[in-house]
């Protein structure tokens, strides 16, 4: 079977290669769970049902167009809905729950192709290639070096002990590669891989956050003003109660009479107001969005990730190049000298071009055709990795250059898929077309 299509549906990405669907999900599509979980399908997902989830979105978007509604209310309405929905079936966002959907579609249309499922963690800037510190945008626990660093997060929720399930972006692509290669011409059930750490070598927030300040300690962030940034610990509340009497006391009641004292004063103190405001509403969105991860208690089985590593090296794959074990991460090193520096140059660029656009994957021109690849698919698969895009300026053949596929590896390839096709992004249709 030659070289397929990609559809990139409900923010999931789909490959098909010489009779194997790679899909890109989660791991935590397990949803609110602790304990040890396993790399199993899932199995009915709550009773989850696709079709049902379909038609209540095209029930709800019709009625607001019948409304006339406008199109910014069309999109908040539709945002809180999926929030609810997501919720609903016992997921915490929009984001899991449709790579939830997106993994049940692919398991019920396999057919009698081999799939594999690759479930990564929480992705973080690359670990080696295409060279180390590679960050393409600022979410994620991004956001917490970013905020940390411009003394805009004084405080999170979490446990103390809660482990912080991070891989480097360039672990989740070799591993994707490599399972490709290991199940092409191989029809079988779903193939699970969770990439993580959180078994083999866990990292906890507190570590992670403490890494931040360190940072930025040493080497503080220079705001608008040309003034160093004096960064402090960020506290952590164990519990949602306790953070909020911290904001009350801390932060609403002075926000408060700031505003009577704007009202006496005749908005005298509007600077201040203002920042102070936008300083609790970050915050408060901060931790609404990353509460679930904050307080997740469960660590990712990565067994059958684990005997795909053995099989590598019991291939003769060259396992330096196709690196994938998170065993071999020093995380103090790592965050201190790769990761960190890689956001805050990000940072630093985005202030110096605030109004450049990076083209992403699903924005190349039509005229944009991308040959000469190996595995031309698995590369715009990886590149939307965990909201990390690859720019258009690493679309070549010098991404793969950097990788320094083996001869080996190459021929395999060659064999199993045959001449590289072209490539291109056919605008709105949603489809990478070959």
């Amino acid at each position: 079977m030659e070289l397929g299509s990609v559809v990139e549906f409900l923010e999931n990405k789909t490959i098909l290669v010489s009779g194997v669907t790679g899909f890109v999900a989660k791991a935590y599509v397990a949803g609110e769970r602790t304990g040890l979980i396993l790399e199993n399908p899932l199995d009915g997902a709550s009773g989850l049902d696709f079709d049902a989830e379909m038609k209540v979105i095209d029930q709800k978007l019709n009625e607001l167009k019948t409304k006339g509604a406008p199109q910014k209310e069309i999109t908040l309405f539709m945002k809180n809905l999926g929030t609810e929905r997501a919720k609903l079936h016992g997921w915490p966002n929009t984001y899991v729950f449709t790579k939830t959907m997106g993994e049940m579609l692919m398991q019920q249309s396999k057919e009698n192709l081999s799939l594999v499922i690759i479930r990564p963690t929480v992705v973080s800037g690359t670990y080696k290639e295409p060279f180390p510190g590679w960050v393409e945008d600022l979410k994620t626990i991004n956001t917490l070096f970013v905020a940390s660093a411009q003394g805009n997060l004084p405080c999170l929720v979490g446990e103390t002990k809660i482990i912080m399930d991070v891989i480097p972006v360039d672990m989740v692509v070799n591993a994707m590669i490599v399972a490709m290669v290991a199940h092409a011409k191989q029809p079988s059930d779903a193939n699970i891989y969770h990439v993580g750490s959180s078994l083999r070598n866990p990292v906890t927030l507190v570590s992670i956050l403490d890494y931040g300040f360190v940072y930025f300690t040493k080497k503080p962030w220079i705001n608008k003003q040309g003034k160093p940034v004096k960064v402090s610990k960020i506290i952590l509340f164990s519990s949602i109660a306790s953070f909020h009497g911290y904001m009350q006391i801390r932060y609403l009641l002075p926000l408060k009479g700031l505003q009577v004292a704007n009202t006496v004063f005749h908005n005298f103190f509007k600077g201040v107001y203002n920042d102070l405001r936008k300083k609790v509403k970050f915050v408060m969105r901060v931790v609404e969005i990353y509460k679930p991860y904050f307080y997740f208690n469960g660590i990712f089985d990565d067994t059958n990730t684990e005997k795909l590593r053995m099989t590598a090296r019991g291939s003769r794959t060259e396992t330096d190049l196709f690196y994938f074990d998170p065993d071999s991460i020093e995380w103090r090193d790592y965050f201190m000298n790769t990761h960190i520096p890689g956001v805050e140059k990000l940072l630093q660029q985005k202030r110096s071009f605030p109004k450049t656009k990076v083209f992403r994957s699903g924005h190349v021109p039509s005229d944009k055709t991308i040959t000469d690849r190996v595995m031309p698919m698995t590369f715009i698969q990886s590149s939307r990795m965990g909201n990390t895009h690859f720019p258009v300026s690493h679309r070549d053949k010098t991404y793969f250059q950097r990788q320094r596929l083996s001869k080996m590896t190459l021929n395999v390839l060659r064999n199993q898929i045959g001449a590289a096709p072209i490539c291109c992004w056919k605008p709105m249709s949603g489809i990478y077309a070959l």
